[in-house]
């Protein structure tokens, strides 16, 4: 609830833009660190609290009192005299899960009803306190612009995305918040698919690989594994979703390949990537998401040699329950042998022809979703590296 109230309420999304540490607690607007001066003239941190008043659904409402609580000590002046103009009360209380509020304080705004909003408020408050601490320390802000976790155990991501909510499209960002999609085979391409969807607000993401990690995985896949970790040989889905773990939740392995006994699996998705490179794997996976009316979208590249240089085409065939036929009539797809034939299945380390194949799949998908416009709605597109064009196809 908090993480989906800070990003749903502009005053707040304001005020992490703006760097303060925020938390939303047991009903309260809590900011961290905020510097204040003590009666011994030393520069002091505690934390400002204010009740969240009658937060409407899924954001906060103007603010009913214009009262914060304080954790630290009574605030001073540079020279360690009480700030008497803003001194309300000196009782106790506990907010939850070990803080608590020292005392009180009163800050009316003149000639208004009350603040027009937390951030107004919150902000007022902590320019009073700072001001004494940066006439003795330059340095001392509340703007710190450290990470706090939210406190939501069934929160998404670990930590606040800010770049969304100062861009303004929080709300964009929402049309991809599905409940699960399954990314099929972790190979190079399905691996930068994974980089991209973990940024994206889908509560679970499964993926389905078989497969060890082996070295060559390192040098066509995102990030860098240890030595130690390559030596170990796990499994990829293993790896990817430890890569994965300190950013977000919901990542969830499935070391196995999607087969007659394990195609049931795939029944609960929303939305799947099929990045497996063995064409004859795909129609039995493909029959299981058109079964379940699941739209999806397969990924491939074909690499050969022209004299001592590398061709390709790269290609992104969507699958939507509305149009399916062009998949097989017009043999989008390879259905038999390997789909990456020629020397890519020699394990040739070309990054960065995976993670563009992965980033046009990615930008179809959330094309889908209504994130980006998307005025062709192609379902067959491919990108020629000689020449650096992309033909799309298959439009309605």
């Amino acid at each position: 609830m908090s993480k989906q109230l800070i990003n749903h309420s502009p005053d707040l999304t304001a005020l992490v833009d703006d760097g303060y540490e925020v938390e939303v607690r047991d009903g309260h607007l809590v900011i961290h660190n905020v510097p204040y001066v003590n009666d011994e003239k030393k520069v002091k941190r505690g934390a400002l609290v204010s009740i969240l008043d009658d937060v409407a659904g899924e954001k906060t409402t103007p603010p009913k009192t214009h009262v914060v609580m304080f954790t630290g000590e009574q605030p001073c002046n540079k020279d360690g005299q009480e700030l008497a103009g803003i001194k309300h009360g000196a009782k106790s209380k506990k907010i939850g899960d070990g803080l608590v509020a020292e005392r009180s304080f009163s800050s009316k705004p003149v000639g208004e009803k009350g603040y027009k909003d937390y951030h107004e408020k919150m902000t007022t408050y902590a320019a009073i306190l700072s001001a004494p601490a940066q006439a003795i320390d330059s340095n001392a802000t509340a703007q710190t612009r450290r990470v706090i976790e939210p406190a939501d155990k069934d929160a998404i991501f670990k930590y606040i995305d800010t770049a969304s909510s100062r861009a303004g499209i929080t709300g964009i960002n929402r049309k991809l918040e599905m409940s699960r999609i399954a990314i099929i085979g972790l190979g190079g391409t399905g691996s930068y698919v994974l980089d991209l969807a973990a940024k994206t607000p889908v509560r679970e993401i499964h993926l389905f690989d078989g497969d060890d990690l082996f070295q060559y995985n390192a040098f066509r896949s995102p990030g860098a594994p240890a030595v130690d970790t390559l030596k170990a040989v796990p499994k990829k889905v293993d790896y990817w979703a430890g890569q994965y773990s300190p950013m977000r939740n919901g990542i969830i392995p499935h070391p196995f390949y999607i087969d007659a006994a394990s195609a049931d699996q795939l029944d609960t998705m929303e939305f799947a990537f099929v990045c497996v490179d063995r064409g004859d794997a795909k129609p039995l996976i493909f029959e299981a998401l058109e079964r379940q009316d699941i739209p999806f979208i397969d990924v491939g590249m074909g690499i050969g040699m022209v004299d001592d240089k590398l061709e390709g085409i790269l290609r992104v065939t969507t699958s939507t329950p509305d149009r399916r036929e062009h998949v097989r009539d017009k043999k989008r797809v390879s259905l038999t042998g390997g789909d990456a034939d020629g020397v890519y299945s020699h394990n040739i380390q070309i990054a960065d022809l995976n993670a563009l194949n992965a980033a046009l799949a990615v930008i179809k998908w959330k094309k889908l979703c209504g994130f980006y416009l998307d005025l062709e709605d192609e379902h067959f597109a491919a990108y020629t590296v000689d020449g650096n064009t992309i033909v799309n196809e298959d439009k309605e």
